[in-house]
Order: C-alpha cells, then structure tokens, then sequence
C-alpha cells in the first residue's frame, strides 16, 4: 500500500516562482534560449569578502551545531544593525535567526495560529503567504488593494476585513510585486486601526528594505509607533540586499515568548542554521563595502531601462517602481485578443504562456500574487537580457488582434 500523503499537503500549490523556474530549466534543457524574467534572486555573485569570511570560518572549524535560535554574534549584529538603521531596538534574546526569511514567516505563524485564526494578506502579496497561512491551519483573508490606491492597503480597507478571528496582518515593504514602499504617513494610519484592534498583530516582510530608489527608505513600524512594538514581528534577511539567496540566513525580531516559541519549533525542526553562512552574515551585516551600492546602481539603471521599454510596447503600461528589483506591468488592454493562430488571450495566464511560446520571455503572472491583468517581471538581469526581453515581449503583443478590447494605455495618474 503507497503511503498516504496529507490532505493539507494534496491541497498545497508548489510555489509559483519555483514552478516557473522549473518550467525554465526544462526549456533550456530541451535546447531552447529563454529569456528569464521569473525569479526573484540577483544575478551577481555574493561579494567576494562574504565568501572569504565563510571560508575563513570553515577552516577555523565553524561547522558544528549552533544553538538553535541562532549565534549570539549574529543576533548582537541583527540588534546592532536594528536599532543604527531602522530605529528599533531588540534585544538579542528578542531575535531569532533562521533558514531564510520564507522559514521565520512560516515558524512565526505556526507558532501563533490556531485552527481558523484569519490572516489578512493585502493584494499584490507575495506568492507563498496565502498557503503558508493556510498549512499553518489559518484562514488568509485576500484584501484587494488595487491600481487605485497604489496597491497599498488603507486604513479604510483595513477596518473592513478585521473581524474577532483576526489574528495578524502581512505587510511586505518593499513589496514584492510592485516595488511599493509605505510611507511615514500611511503606515501611521494603519497603526491606528491596530490600536482600535489589540487581537491583531502585524508582521513586516522587509526583505527587500536596501534595495530602494530616490527616497523612498523603508520605515520599520515600530520606529514611529513604538506602542506596537510587543504585537509586531519584523522579518528580513541576507538574500536579496547582500546576494545570499543560496546560503539561507534570515532574521525575525520580537516579541520575546514568540521568539522562544519559534525557537522551539526550528529545536525540533532544521535544528539551527549554517553554523559558518551566520559567520558570514555576521560580516556582511558589520562590513561597509562598496559592493551593495554598486549593486543597488545597477537595479536603477535596469529599472529605468525595462520600464521605458515595457511602456513602448502595445498595450502596456508600467510605473517605476519605489523599490526592490520588480515591475509590475499593467497588460489588462491586452486581455481579449488573439493570437495569429486563433489562440485567446482571455487572462494573464495565457499571455503568459504566449510569450514564452512566441517570444521565449518568461514572466510572472499577476494571478499568482492575487492580482489579475499584471504581469511581473525582475530586472535582476543584466542590461542586455533586459533589451532583447523587451523588445520581444513588445515584438509578440504587436502580432495580437484586438477583439473585445483595444490597445490603450492604462491610466496611472
């Protein structure tokens, strides 16, 4: 008899990103060149003195078990950098470091929700917290937050979809898909429907935080909202801003019983993280070097680049975005047309598919995130990839025949 698998883990999605970049894979294998525009993970190296300290580390014999929470340095390091950037003061008996950000986000909610416990997760979301709330036995509660108010969440849609069995609100700024970043002024808004609610807690996604253009500098809530602090859980990591996607190390600050209760679940889990990639993040977290600023020159660059280019194509429109490596394209005039061979083009699903068929682009369907009629794309790829995606995505949509549906330029004012 095979073994059963669980109804949750059959009621599961594999993630949408990783499903695409799988799809990918299978391409390039079977010999086609695929312009990736899929997933969200730089395409530079992790400087090169991170991987020196790692090595270091290694050969000193850094390659036991460490406590569970994480290493001490570490979460002085994390607390240091809290409170000299972001304004915020933990302890490091408040912090607790994982395999990645994705992982804390997962122990947190597993360690605070109960059966039917309601989660609200504002539209665009991140692909993976609708199902991570769900196989945590919670209820997430998908707000739109639409083109209208900049894909941010307001305080009047907040108040609405708050109800006795709320239990957190996800809040990720930078946002991945759209760059969006709350500002002062918006995030005190919400803050004040929170008061009027002591049942919800809020967890902020700030992994993307060092990626940002202009002036546009993510503020942790607590800073300016300081009574918020013990039902606030602030989650970030070493992937995006230091190019540490593969070595898995993230941090959660807060309260200090969630902290112990996550602590407690990663004992019985994964055990603790890399013993020598936490001596590298320590590092890259107390070393200023000029190699995150000059990747953070280069995003701008290709953010002006794919935006000018995407806005030039039929059909298309696309704001900068405020922050983090995305776009998120608005492709809504393009739904209800055809292909040259009859095919629909009735959702972002299919023009997704088109353009990898016709074009070999692959992109990220705003469906995915809760938002449908978008497309997104990451420009962590170099500036080449950039043109030639661009200029093929543009080439594939001029070839659709407007039906229901003519080709206008959606209004972003």
């Amino acid at each position: 008899m095979p073994i059963p698998i669980s109804a949750k883990v059959q009621q599961l999605r594999p993630s949408p990103s990783m499903a695409a970049k799988q799809r990918v894979l299978e391409l390039e294998a079977a010999g086609r060149t695929i312009l990736d525009f899929c997933l969200g993970e730089p395409d530079f190296d992790t400087p090169a003195f991170i991987i020196d300290a790692a090595e270091q580390a290694m050969r000193a014999g850094d390659t036991h078990y460490t406590a569970a929470q994480g290493k001490l340095s570490l979460r002085e390091a994390v607390s240091r950098k809290l409170a000299t950037e972001n304004g915020v003061d933990y302890a490091p008996a408040e912090i607790v470091i994982g395999n990645g950000a994705k992982q804390l986000i997962f122990e947190v909610l597993a360690a605070t929700l109960s059966e039917g416990d309601e989660v609200i997760v504002p539209t665009p979301y991140w692909v993976s917290y609708p199902d991570i709330v769900t196989l945590n036995g919670g209820v997430p509660v998908i707000t739109t937050c639409g083109p209208e108010v900049n894909f941010k969440l307001t305080p009047e849609i907040l108040e609405a979809v708050i109800t006795e069995r709320t239990r957190w609100l996800i809040v990720n700024s930078p946002s991945n898909p759209t760059g969006a970043v709350y500002t002062r002024d918006e995030w005190l808004g919400l803050v004040a429907v929170l008061d009027r609610h002591p049942q919800v807690a809020l967890m902020t996604d700030e992994i993307y935080e060092k990626i940002f253009y202009d002036d546009h500098r993510t503020i942790t809530p607590t800073a300016i909202a300081p009574g918020l602090r013990d039902r606030c859980v602030v989650v970030n990591g070493m992937s995006k801003a230091y190019a540490m996607t593969g070595w898995r190390v993230g941090y959660a600050a807060g309260p200090v019983e969630v902290i112990k209760a996550v602590t407690k679940l990663l004992s019985q889990s994964t055990s603790c993280p890399c013993a020598f990639a936490q001596t590298a993040a320590t590092v890259a977290l107390e070393t200023e070097n000029p190699a995150v600023e000059q990747m953070l020159e280069a995003y701008a660059e290709r953010r002006q680049l794919i935006v000018e280019g995407l806005n030039a194509a039929p059909g298309i429109a696309c704001a900068l975005p405020d922050a983090a490596f995305y776009v998120f394209a608005d492709v809504r005039p393009l739904l209800g047309t055809v292909t040259s061979d009859g095919r629909s083009i009735a959702t972002d699903i299919d023009l997704v598919d088109y353009l990898l068929d016709e074009a070999s682009v692959a992109v990220m369907d705003g469906t995915s995130y809760g938002t449908p009629g978008f497309l997104r794309l990451s420009f962590a790829a170099s500036n080449e990839t950039i043109r030639a995606g661009v200029a093929a995505i543009a080439a594939a949509v001029s070839q659709l025949t407007a039906t229901q549906q003519a080709f206008e330029k959606a209004d972003y004012a």
